[in-house]
């Protein structure tokens, strides 16, 4: 995706194929700032500290992560305490897991000499390949969006998403949003209602940069007009991301979407998850009592907001008599009765078991 006309993604490796780089979130949409990833500790701050968010983006740093730990000590020792640190970073998001995964089989057996080089090209593959299944996830909830644009005969379609499922999200084209960017590319008149998403407010401050950095028309709500908008028919289509869903059809997002799913089903507005395989967690059955929910700071993420005042100047400032008596639940899960369907890289299917073994038989 471009920034200020500059093609860029969320994670890079520089030309000496050693230095790995990331836009550090916690600064948008007010500065873009890229932050170094040298060592082990780096990446599990970058990680834990929200530099980096999205399942697809948190496995891409993950990978990059073991990379740069084998790098500066390729020992046995080592690797398992870069896995275990990584690891523990973020609990919710599957794709992390997944990475280090992928990384341990990628070195099993090689000689200690051999292995930074052969992780350090296994986690660009996977940026590569991350890029490639959100490209067609875009493509597929294109055909969606072009459906509606049919049906209401070329007039605006509207779309509401909650959180970031954008490309900062990603490594790059996004889950949920990357249909609204091919839809555009495309010539729809498309429209995107962006819940602000408390407490860290991704969706006003990351998916609002992001499409304003592309020319998508958007308009930033509260967490609790979806509803309203829905009752009163301006809404027709609701995408959302995963960070992760369950073999059978349960998702696990950013809290606040299951409010959105309960809208939606009630004013039979469709209701759409970008959900990439790799947020898959095809062990998992029953999201509900399966899917670790993470508990983060209530003090530090809902008891302050950080911004920029009227005379352009960066604060921390509170709206609480007490900060410390908050709660911050990050996610939450929505059953899948009331998702309308999976948007995956090799299709839409329902969100239930025998849907998703169809388009992934190998997952058996």
């Amino acid at each position: 995706m471009n920034v200020n006309g500059k093609p860029m993604r969320t994670i890079w490796v520089g030309d000496d194929g050693k230095s790995v780089t990331i836009i550090d979130q916690t600064y948008l949409p007010h500065k873009l700032q890229t932050t170094d990833l040298n060592t082990l500790e780096d990446a599990v701050s970058a990680i834990a500290d929200m530099k980096v968010r999205g399942a697809p983006c948190i496995g891409a740093t993950a990978a990059y992560g073991m990379a740069v730990a084998v790098r500066n000590d390729p020992s046995e020792a080592a690797i398992k305490q870069a896995y275990d640190a990584l690891n523990a970073a973020r609990p919710t998001a599957v794709n992390l897991k997944w990475a280090l995964d992928e990384c341990m089989d990628t070195i099993d057996g090689l000689d200690e000499s051999d292995r930074a080089s052969a992780l350090f090209q296994r986690a660009g593959e996977i940026c590569d390949e991350d890029v490639d299944i959100c490209s067609k996830i875009g493509d597929y909830g294109l055909d969606l969006l072009k459906n509606i644009s049919k049906e209401k005969e070329g007039d605006t379609v509207n779309i509401l998403t909650h959180c970031n499922a954008g490309w900062v999200a990603t490594v790059d084209w996004g889950t949920a949003i990357a249909p609204i960017y091919k839809a555009f590319d495309a010539g729809l008149d498309v429209h995107v209602w962006v819940d602000e998403t408390r407490p860290r407010s991704q969706g006003a401050r990351l998916t609002a940069w992001e499409l304003e950095q592309h020319g998508v028309p958007y308009t930033v709500i509260t967490d609790n007009s979806g509803g309203h908008l829905m009752q009163n028919g301006l809404v027709d289509i609701c995408i959302v991301g995963t960070d992760r869903t369950t073999a059978t059809g349960d998702v696990c997002n950013k809290i606040g979407t299951y409010l959105k799913a309960l809208a939606a089903f009630d004013n039979e507005v469709p209701f759409y998850v970008g959900a990439p395989s790799r947020s898959i967690d095809w062990e998992m059955q029953d999201g509900l009592t399966e899917i670790p929910i993470e508990v983060r700071s209530g003090e530090e993420e809902v008891g302050w907001i950080f911004g920029r005042d009227e005379d352009g100047v960066l604060r921390r400032v509170t709206t609480m008599p007490d900060p410390s008596k908050s709660r911050n639940d990050a996610f939450d899960v929505t059953p899948r009765e009331y998702i309308t369907g999976l948007i995956t890289e090799r299709g839409v299917c329902d969100a239930n078991r025998d849907a998703l073994r169809v388009l992934f038989p190998e997952k058996g």
